[in-house]
């Protein structure tokens, strides 16, 4: 059986699971990383056929969340990031048991626009599946500038990024594709309504791919879950803010 790229670091008597988005890999917690290992045992997993998890083939959601289960830890702290955020809610819907508390960062149970839904509009989310067959790195280089953008350090953050995930083996075509498929057609937003964990959501007042619209609608949806927009953040709050963001985090599973 293949085993997912897995890094366990810091001390701490807690444990806190991180995953990331969309055509990234783990190595794009490392700007936090330092921050949150003093406080917990982390761990830093590229998702499947995601930077050193290569070798899988393009999953489904319900398929991602059943690959991390052998390597998980019994219970921890599960953050999720952007797509990230939907595999940890999934599994936190599906297996409450491992699940001391669920952050979702920069992260949306519906990604998808419509009528009465801020989002990503459908088209958009098509027309980089087209591209990517057409021309694969431009594609994801664009789509990680998207994620900056507005922010003060949007360069900075945006090279950030892009170092993430040109250090690492890249995903191939079927698996990104794959991804976009759960961005474009998942939608949590009743299922989670059950959810009877803390929740934290997490949002970057800029953010041009999950509106910060979500946050108060959400705030109605779930009234036992809390939120935090920050100001000055865009898609990636803990590269353009880790200091705030680690803080948030620390205090949040006290």
């Amino acid at each position: 059986m293949k085993q997912l790229y897995w890094e366990t670091i810091g001390q701490g008597d807690r444990h806190l699971v991180l995953l990331h988005g969309w055509g990234l890999n783990a190595s794009v917690w490392h700007c936090i990383s330092d921050r949150l290992s003093a406080h917990f045992c982390l761990h830093l997993v590229d998702l499947p056929g995601y930077g050193r998890s290569q070798g899988f083939r393009a999953m489904s959601l319900d398929e991602m969340v059943a690959s991390l289960l052998p390597q998980a830890p019994e219970k921890a702290v599960w953050l999720g990031w952007s797509l990230g955020g939907l595999v940890a809610s999934r599994l936190a819907l599906q297996h409450p048991d491992r699940v001391e508390a669920l952050i979702t960062v920069a992260s949306s149970p519906r990604f998808s626009a419509a009528e009465d839904w801020p989002g990503i509009r459908p088209e958009t989310l098509s027309g980089f599946q087209q591209q990517l067959s057409e021309d694969f790195q431009r594609t994801v280089e664009r789509f990680l500038a998207l994620q900056t953008l507005g922010t003060e350090s949007a360069r900075q953050d945006a090279r950030a990024l892009k170092s993430v995930v040109l250090d690492h083996p890249m995903p191939s075509v079927d698996v990104l594709n794959a991804g976009l498929e759960i961005l474009r057609d998942v939608d949590l937003r009743t299922d989670l309504i059950s959810l009877n964990l803390p929740l934290l959501r997490l949002y970057g007042k800029l953010d041009g791919l999950v509106p910060r619209k979500v946050a108060p609608l959400l705030d109605t949806l779930w009234p036992a879950s809390s939120s935090i927009i920050m100001e000055k953040a865009a898609h990636a709050p803990f590269i353009s803010h880790p200091e705030e963001f680690s803080q948030y985090i620390i205090d949040f599973t006290k």
